[in-house]
C-alpha cells in the first residue's frame, strides 16, 4: 500500500484550517483517511472561543479514532458522534447556535479487506481509480448547485442556505447534517486507489479548468499530490486579472491523501 499526504496552508502567516490523516490498524487488514476543509470565519466572528483550527484538530482527532476503533459502525453514524463529542467540548462556553460556529466540510474513507466505505459532506472531493482505470468523483454537489445570488454576501448565505434544508451543509455543532453527507460502499477488489482532496486543491478542474477529474487524479498518481498543489499555486499567481478566481481568495488551504491499495 502506498499513501502520500500534502496539507498546505494558503499564508504561511495563517494557521492552516484543513485537516489530514491516514490511519492503518495493527491488523493489516484495512485502514482509514480523514480529510477536513475548516470554513474560513467572517470578521465579525463565530460566537465561539476557539478557532477554526482548534475546530477541525478536535472533530479531525476524533473521526480518526472512531472510525478505526468502530470499524462496525457505518461513517455518518462515526461522523454524527465525532460532531456531538467535539460540541460537548465547548458548549459551556460557546455559542453553537451560531450560524458561524466553527466547521468543516468532510471526506472520510475506511477500507476493510472486503469492502471501500465513503463519506462526502460539502465541497470537498473523493476521487475513485477502479481497476480498469475508470476515474469516478464522488462529490456532494449541493453547494454548486445553488443559485449564485443566494452566495453574494457571508450574510445571505448564513441566513438562507448554510446549514439549511434546499441549501447545503457542513460539519459544525449538529450531529444530525451527517445524515446529510453522500456515502456508500465499493467492493474493496474494484478499488485501485482514490484520493481525497479539499477544494484548494480541486480549483485545477473547478476554477482552472486544466482538465476534468481523470486527469486530476492522472496528476497525483504520476508526479504526486504536491505536484497538483504546486500547480494550482502557480495558477493562482497568474491570475493577476481575477478572471477565474473572481472574489474567491488568491491562495486557500490545499490538501491532498492519496492511497493505492
Amino acid at each position: 500500500m502506498r499513501t502520500e499526504v500534502v496539507c498546505e496552508p494558503g499564508d504561511p502567516t495563517h494557521p492552516n484550517e484543513d485537516f489530514a490523516s491516514v490511519a492503518v490498524p495493527a491488523s493489516g487488514q484495512g485502514g482509514a483517511v480523514v480529510v477536513l476543509d475548516g470554513v474560513t470565519p467572517p470578521k465579525d466572528g463565530t460566537g465561539c472561543l476557539h478557532s477554526v483550527p482548534w475546530y477541525t484538530a478536535r472533530l479531525g482527532g476524533a473521526l480518526t479514532e472512531l472510525t478505526v476503533s468502530l470499524p462496525d459502525v457505518p461513517l455518518a453514524e462515526a461522523l454524527a458522534m465525532a460532531i456531538t463529542r467535539t460540541a460537548e467540548s465547548h458548549a459551556q462556553t460557546c455559542d453553537l447556535s451560531h450560524s458561524r460556529t466553527p466547521q468543516a466540510t468532510v471526506v472520510l474513507t475506511r477500507w476493510s479487506g472486503a469492502t471501500v466505505e465513503y463519506l462526502v459532506l460539502s465541497d470537498s472531493a473523493l476521487l475513485v481509480e477502479s481497476t480498469d482505470g475508470t476515474v469516478t468523483a464522488l462529490l456532494d454537489d449541493r453547494l454548486s448547485r445553488l443559485p449564485r445570488t443566494s452566495l453574494s454576501t457571508d450574510a445571505i448565505a448564513d441566513a438562507t442556505v448554510r446549514n439549511k434544508e434546499g441549501g447545503f451543509f457542513t460539519a459544525a455543532a449538529d450531529p444530525s447534517v451527517a445524515a446529510r453527507a453522500v456515502t456508500g460502499v465499493l467492493p474493496r477488489a474494484e478499488v485501485r486507489a482514490f484520493a481525497a482532496l479539499t477544494d484548494g486543491a480541486t480549483r485545477w478542474v473547478e476554477k482552472f479548468h486544466e482538465g476534468n477529474w481523470a486527469d486530476c487524479f492522472d496528476l497525483v498518481r504520476k508526479e504526486g499530490a504536491g505536484a497538483l498543489v504546486a500547480r494550482v499555486r502557480a495558477l493562482e499567481l497568474a491570475d493577476t486579472e481575477r478572471r477565474f478566481l473572481r472574489r474567491s481568495k488568491t491562495h486557500d488551504d490545499a490538501t491532498v491523501v492519496y492511497v493505492e491499495l
